[in-house]
């Protein structure tokens, strides 16, 4: 039986080379020995060892440049082998990224490609006994500034040379990322040890037809001498169900179908229960019955199709799990930490059922990070959110010559059989936004009729995708129309990219347009309170203070904010409100988009959000900060994402109350609307029924006496249907007669008990119109977390937010956290 054993001594690092430009402020890192952690790499190693700043903090990431430009070597010892086995291998699952691999003296490889596993057979040198294993990284800078030279310059959305080198994109820096260019053991490594024969590569398809499953299983085997001569057997099994294939002596390759009859399926937690099956794959000697080696997953049943046919407003691009037409409700997924190797399991579960909670669906792995940890992908299966999963290429032109395209194969290969046992993978995707930049970033010229990276998304990939991994369909690249003859962009076609209106226009411009699939958008905003104050030490802190305008990478973001907040709000009057005012705008300028396109179902099929989360504390388009902390966009998704919501919106046809029912039941309600003057009295009312059938939109025309007549600087209107709360001002917050905020707060525990978390509650009761009231809970403790966002109340209305990790309440604090539009000038709703 395959034994797999980690190392059993510890690792050390020493800096190599020291940077070419000599900028090394640290002299006795260059002659000391430190402590190594692997998976780990060189930045939390010299972390752990205090000769590094934090770099997350204040402007820090300038002070460790140096880091990225010097060469490394770390080093540990291997135990002799005792014998037992045939073969022993030594395995890296990752290697971050030119690496020099030597075990007692003798190379054993040259890797350049972080995103592949390396396999060295150490069988003869472990069996002369103890042996020193050491690992050399090269800089990556070194590398990639030495293939830029060979293969000529490629234009590049930012000015580092990531489109050289099979690297994570953003450890380079991004437009919300740091640049920390990390070296290291990243990924686990272990020895293995076998005999006669090993499951080199399992490629299970799974999948449904007919109401039974069908698992067609290929597998490659990898024999020692001695057991080419052995016939040898594979079984296939899933709970009582298995099959078995003859695997002649001297094969090396075999495949199968085990078919399952009337599985449960698996399904988007939104459309139903994401279902698993324990899927076992064995290799016997067939002589003695053996095992030889075992392979395990959980997997799950289910169809996916993406419609992309033609019809008159262009063409589809819609998702079908088991034959039903999804909207999805999508969120954009860069690495959650700029150091990979520090995001643990439990933090990928923490941030993915943060998603699921805020009623995602889906979740789309961005092509300028990394193929993530199986982890990740454990958890989406587990949690019932689809995944889509660019391959690694992001916002440049790659070269199509030199050591590019070998490496890139075999990543990809390598890549798409890793993945594809996961339910939750429902789409490969070729690249970010660089058949686009080819179109409209004035590529063209510079590129002189270089290669660029065509020959990869629209041939490579999908030959690859087609030969391992049929089961799922290719899209050669977001935004993509699905042709060379239509722009990369209409979104008439394919899925689109909207970044005008962040760049240059107003959010409501988002109004404007209805694509089949909108795969980016958003709005940046700072994180939370807290998280700015650990992070960035500047006092008084200002939106242009220095560490402030550090941890801001977009160009012209600030200006951008400021633009975006002024024709509503004005300038901001302090800190405080400015940072209450960008969030909530971020909150709005998402919302109006996501309202638009669900009321355009089925002919919009679904939006990404960019983004989920954060790599570091910056300020971003994320909904969940670096920290971990909530956004008030995050709660806003989990109105917007959810099965029902109702929008009123104005139409040619006049104003609507528009009924969104994404759930798999009907819904038959009355929905309350009503024309509020700003001092909260009523002066219209109107019952509207409706029936909105499962998966369904209907738009209810308002009666003409809640729209005829308004003073949009006076008046608002308020739908109410089963909890869910639409309001529409027509009015810019600046221009609308708001009357100054007051409301009564009380302090209670969230249950008799107290509840075991310790939950209190914040009841608010408004004495005015109080406009999108929101509880900054890390105000109150940096661990608190409030359960809900903004919310608009009518005088006499209450709303109640449950807040965990405060252990100090008050009222006077409870007051000093809430915040909304018409509390004053700095917009505390003291």
């Amino acid at each position: 039986m395959l034994v797999e054993s980690a190392l059993p001594h510890p690792w050390s690092v020493r800096m190599h080379t020291p940077p070419a430009d000599g900028g090394l402020p640290v002299a006795a890192v260059r002659d000391t020995v430190f402590a190594a952690q692997v998976p780990g790499c060189v930045h939390t190693d010299l972390l752990a060892a205090g000769v590094l700043p934090d770099p997350y903090l204040d402007a820090n990431e300038h002070a460790v440049a140096w880091v990225g430009r010097s060469a490394w070597q770390y080093a540990t010892r291997l135990d002799g082998s005792d014998g037992s086995h045939e073969r022993t291998d030594l395995v890296f699952e990752g290697l971050d990224t030119f690496a020099e691999v030597r075990l007692g003296g003798r190379t054993l490889g040259r890797t350049a490609n972080m995103h592949r596993s390396y396999r060295f057979d150490v069988t003869a040198d472990l069996a002369a006994g103890p042996s020193d294993l050491v690992v050399t990284f090269d800089s990556a800078y070194t590398a990639a500034e030495t293939l830029r030279d060979e293969l000529g310059p490629r234009p590049n959305a930012y000015p580092e040379p990531f489109n050289y080198v099979r690297k994570m994109a953003s450890s380079f820096g991004w437009d919300w990322g740091p640049t920390l260019v990390t070296a290291g053991v990243w990924r686990p490594v272990r020895v293995e040890s076998w005999s006669t024969a090993r499951l080199a590569v399992v490629r299970p398809q799974v999948t449904v037809r007919d109401g039974d499953g069908r698992v067609t299983v290929g597998v490659t085997l990898e024999r020692t001498g001695a057991g080419e001569g052995r016939p040898l057997r594979l079984v296939t099994a899933v709970g009582d169900h298995c099959a078995e294939i003859a695997v002649p002596a001297g094969e090396s390759t075999a495949a199968g179908t085990l078919h399952v009859p009337g599985p449960e399926l698996w399904w988007p937690h939104t459309l139903g229960a994401p279902r698993l099956h324990d899927l076992e794959v064995r290799l016997e000697d067939a002589g003695t019955g053996e095992v030889l080696d075992r392979w395990r997953r959980r997997v799950g049943f289910r169809t996916v199709e993406l419609d992309t046919s033609e019809d008159e407003a262009g063409s589809a691009f819609t998702l079908r799990v088991n034959g039903i037409p999804v909207f999805a409700r999508g969120v954009n997924w860069i690495p959650d930490d700029a150091l990979p190797a520090r995001i643990t399991p439990e933090r990928y579960r923490t941030r993915l059922e943060q998603a699921r909670k805020a009623n995602v669906d889906l979740v789309r792995v961005w092509g300028g990070g990394i193929y993530e940890d199986a982890a990740f992908y454990a958890a989406c299966d587990e949690l019932g959110l689809m995944v889509w999963q660019d391959f690694l290429f992001a916002c440049a032109a790659y070269p199509e010559e030199g050591p590019l395209p070998a490496e890139i194969e075999a990543e990809a290969r390598e890549n798409v059989v890793r993945l594809m046992p996961h339910a939750s993978l429902v789409l490969w995707n070729g690249n970010n936004e660089n058949l686009w930049g080819h179109e409209d970033w004035d590529w063209k010229e510079p590129l002189a009729g270089a290669t660029w990276g065509r020959g990869y998304y629209l041939d490579l990939l999908p030959r690859i995708v087609a030969e391992l991994d049929p089961t799922r369909p290719y899209w050669a690249g977001s935004p993509w129309s699905g042709s060379e003859d239509i722009h990369p962009n209409d979104p008439a076609h394919g899925t689109t990219h909207l970044w005008e209106e962040w760049n240059r226009r107003p959010y409501t411009d988002y109004l404007t347009v209805v694509p089949r699939f909108v795969a980016e958008f958003g709005w940046q905003a700072p994180p939370a309170y807290e998280t700015v104050l650990r992070s960035v030490s500047d006092r008084p802190l200002t939106p242009d203070s220095p560490g402030m305008l550090h941890h801001q990478k977009a160009e012209d973001g600030n200006g951008k904010l400021a633009r975006g907040v002024a024709p509503y709000f004005g300038e901001p009057a302090s800190f405080d409100a400015w940072h209450y005012l960008t969030q909530l705008n971020q909150a709005r300028a998402v919302a109006a988009g996501i309202e638009h396109w669900r009321s355009h179902w089925p002919l919009c099929a679904g939006s990404v959000v960019w983004q989920l989360n954060d790599c570091w504390p910056v300020t971003s388009w994320a909904a969940v900060d670096g920290d971990g902390r909530p956004k008030p966009l995050y709660y806003e998704l989990q109105r917007l994402y959810a099965d029902r919501l109702t929008v009123l919106r104005d139409t040619a046809d006049g104003a609507v109350l528009t009924v969104v029912n994404q759930g798999a039941r009907p819904w038959a309600a009355r929905a309350e609307v009503a024309r509020v003057r700003a001092d909260g009295t009523v002066t219209a009312r109107a019952t509207l029924p409706f029936e909105a059938a499962a998966r369904s939109v209907v738009h209810l025309p308002l009666p003409g006496r809640l729209t005829q007549d308004a003073d949009a600087g006076k008046e608002f209107w308020v739908a109410d249907c089963e909890g869910l709360r639409a309001v529409r001002f027509t009015a810019a917050d600046k221009d609308f007669a708001y009357p100054e905020a007051r409301f009564a707060v009380e302090i209670s525990a969230a249950d008799a008990a107290g509840g075991e978390d310790g939950a209190v509650r914040i009841t608010v009761t408004a004495a005015t119109v109080l406009r999108d009231l929101v509880l900054q809970a890390d105000r109150l403790a940096p661990g608190a977390v409030a359960d809900r966002g903004r919310v608009t109340l009518l005088p006499g209305e209450e709303a109640v937010f449950r807040v965990t990790g405060w252990d100090r309440p008050g009222e006077a604090a409870a007051r000093a956290a809430l915040f909304c539009v018409n509390a004053g000038p700095d917009r505390r709703a003291r």
